[in-house]
């Protein structure tokens, strides 16, 4: 039961997460560290399990993952009640914060806010994020949704398909002609690739399956973490890549960048994560990405 969990000693992790340090979070509160620490321990003894790691900053542990989660979910709910109360006073919009996949940001996703009616008086707080990392914002409670590869909902969340979004094999012509020439399966691992960072293994999982997992994508790799400026990088011949197909098109067109592989694509399947809130803030920026999405990604 709620009360079982008292919401001044929830209010007061979530403080301490976001702002850092118990004394961060005091001043925050206009109450002493030492209060801040007796609620803290408090519902640690309560819920019966350690809820923050005491480094600098302050992590939630994945028990105090969900009561921060639980905390923005009950502040979204009272924001909402005040508004529609019109008791809201200072007149203050409401803020959805979304974690979004640089390539989403660069292609269809941007739309989405323009989509939402400006009377709603929203703001928008976009994290960027890869788009196999943002359902642990969403765990973390650090965002209310995100743009995610994984159907699997995050606890206290829904989750529905927005489509999929498909990825060319391209390269720059004098670096197709150069290094691209011979049986692919042997030239590409060698070749010159551009990845996004360090954690993105696409391209990768690309050359694995061509060569039937006997190679990765070659050590010899530019890292260029923007979306717009990794099409540029494979345009201007660094290396091949992934490019998506809303930015490789013009491209193409343009004799930039030519296909290879056959034009074999791959596709990355993309969802919609919330949580389970009956917001109307949410409920309407879900309506704007759903259609955003059905004319922007592949079905």
């Amino acid at each position: 039961m709620m009360t079982d969990l008292p919401l001044d000693q929830v209010r007061t992790l979530l403080a301490v997460v976001d702002e850092g340090t118990f004394d961060a979070a005091a001043a925050a509160l206009h109450v002493t560290p030492s209060a801040v620490s007796q609620r803290v321990k408090a519902l640690e003894q309560r819920t019966g399990r350690v809820l923050l790691l005491r480094t600098k900053p302050v992590r939630p542990t994945e028990s105090g993952e969900v009561l921060v989660r639980l905390a923005r979910q009950v502040a979204r709910l009272e924001h909402d009640a005040y508004a529609e109360l019109g008791l809201s006073g200072t007149g203050e919009p409401t803020r959805v914060s979304v974690a979004v996949n640089a390539d989403s940001l660069a292609t269809w996703f941007l739309p989405v806010l323009s989509r939402v009616p400006a009377e709603s008086r929203l703001c928008f707080e976009l994290r960027r994020e890869d788009e196999d990392h943002t359902a642990a914002l969403l765990r973390e409670g650090v965002v209310m949704a995100a743009v995610t590869s994984s159907p699997d909902p995050v606890p206290g969340c829904s989750v529905r398909a927005l489509g999929r979004m498909r990825y060319l094999p391209v390269a720059a012509p004098d670096f197709a002609a150069r290094r691209l020439g011979g049986p692919l399966e042997e030239v590409l691992p060698g070749a010159p690739v551009v990845a996004f960072d360090r954690r993105d293994d696409f391209q990768d999982d690309f050359v694995r399956r061509l060569t039937r997992g006997r190679s990765n994508a070659s050590a010899l790799r530019h890292y260029v973490p923007t979306s717009e400026g990794f099409a540029e990088a494979v345009a201007a011949g660094l290396g091949w890549g992934l490019v998506p197909e809303a930015q490789a098109e013009p491209l193409l067109r343009g004799g930039r960048l030519v296909p290879f592989a056959g034009g074999r694509a791959t596709d990355v399947p993309l969802y919609w994560q919330q949580w389970k809130l009956d917001s109307p803030a949410l409920q309407q920026v879900a309506r704007a990405v759903t259609a955003t999405a059905a004319e922007a990604l592949r079905p």
